[in-house]
């Protein structure tokens, strides 16, 4: 079995901060990836009737076709957006880069609303993904340069619950809220909090003095690339990349599969409920997360995390052929291990990497398997009439699930230098 060596300037705190100054930090951590989450799960609440909207009564084939280039290129504009920014935050620092992050999603949120026709809403939503992905690594890369290392686990363990708390309110608002278009509006929120920050929130001190030295200023890429990070990379891309190609195919057409099962009527509150299910079940899974690699180690963490995802995709869409009470149950426990897989692998990659290169790898390694989950998206709904239905189409792409439980039980073994 590989050993990968965690960082251990990763795991020193930064000293010199106060308590109050990193209650704020986390405030403005937690709302921004939080109102990225909603971001991020919006279009996939309200995509029947925005297809419907735009598209008018288009044939079925066509209709998903089009849903899985509007969720497709979002996820694109993700990893794309995530790796950009983490290049940008080692370069320019975590402050401007977070700051930035957060206005270019929030504007481009706006503008999804405001757009007559479909390709508008597509480059819409492909830049607010490229927001959504600088936000979720620069918060991260941030918090961990920042905290300390006793309760630095736990802490991340609660921010990556910021994102599905952005999933249930994504829920919250397409129950309430009928028109999309106004749902949308949602972005002047992250607006605000963008200029907020710009008045609280003061650059990490890990990397201004990282910055200072003239040694350290070359390119983070041609770091990021040396033999010495390749092993690192790899793996962590690989653990980070399978569960999202599964979570992604699984939230991005939840909404669509549970209104195939259901034919008499539009399925608007079942659709919404099972977003907030999922959300629910992903927050308590995340706030959970530190707890659970205290208890039981990170690698077995993640090895339950991987095995009960697989067997509850199976579970719920291979077994619900109509629509009953139940699914919501089969959502929540599915969720509750989405939401503690990134809960546990947050905290862990950063730490792999020294300060120059922690924010580009943590970008890198989160997102790369972005790219391969925006194609299975794609696919779901291309495959759907080839695979019998939305529940087979989803279910073939949970089994990366399996994957992913292959690559930690031969890949990771977290060690930390003495």
């Amino acid at each position: 079995m590989s050993t990968l060596i965690v960082n251990e300037a990763a795991a020193k705190p930064q000293t010199g901060i106060s308590a109050a100054y990193r209650v704020m930090l986390f405030s403005i951590c937690f709302l921004s990836s939080a109102l990225g989450g909603t971001v991020s799960t919006l279009m996939s609440t309200y995509l029947p009737v925005v297809v419907k909207d735009l598209q008018g009564n288009l044939p079925a084939d066509e209709i998903n076709a089009v849903s899985g280039y509007i969720n497709a290129i979002f996820i694109f504009g993700w990893a794309l957006g995530g790796f950009t920014w983490g290049v940008i935050s080692d370069k320019m620092g975590r402050k401007a880069t977070l700051l930035m992050a957060i206005s270019c999603y929030g504007i481009f949120t706006i503008l999804t609303g405001q757009m007559p026709n479909w390709w508008g809403v597509v480059l819409c939503r492909f830049m607010s993904g490229f927001g959504v992905g600088g936000v979720l690594v620069t918060t991260i890369t941030l918090v961990s340069e920042v905290w300390p290392a006793k309760s630095k686990a736990v802490i991340i363990g609660i921010l990556s619950i910021a994102f599905p708390v952005g999933i249930f309110s994504a829920g919250a608002i397409n129950f309430v809220v009928s028109s999309w278009r106004s749902g949308f509006l949602i972005g002047i929120v992250p607006l605000a909090l963008a200029l907020i920050g710009t008045w609280v929130l003061t650059e990490s001190q890990s990397w201004l003095t990282y910055r200072n030295d003239i040694v350290n200023r070359n390119n983070p890429l041609n770091k990021l690339l040396s033999p010495a990070h390749r092993r690192e990379l790899i793996v962590g891309s690989l653990t980070f990349g399978t569960m999202l190609i599964g979570l992604w195919a699984i939230f991005s057409w939840l909404p669509t599969w549970v209104q195939s099962l259901i034919t008499d009527h539009d399925a608007a509150k079942e659709r919404g409920l099972s977003m907030m299910f999922l959300g629910m079940g992903g927050l308590t899974g995340g706030f959970l997360s530190g707890w659970m690699v205290n208890l039981l180690t990170l690698r077995r963490s993640m090895l339950i995390c991987f095995a009960v995802c697989a067997v509850l995709s199976f579970v719920l869409f291979k077994t619900n052929n109509t629509f009953s009470p139940v699914i919501y149950a089969e959502i929540g426990i599915l969720a509750l291990f989405f939401g503690a897989s990134q809960g546990v692998l947050s905290a862990y990659i950063p730490q792999l990497f020294s300060t120059g290169i922690r924010a580009t790898a943590t970008g890198f390694c989160f997102n790369i398997g972005r790219i391969f989950t925006a194609t299975a998206v794609l696919f779901v709904g291309v495959l759907v009439s080839t695979l019998g239905g939305y529940g087979n189409a989803i279910f073939i792409f949970s089994l990366v699930f399996i994957v992913g439980f292959l690559v930690v039980l031969f890949g990771h073994e977290k060690k930390v230098k003495s």
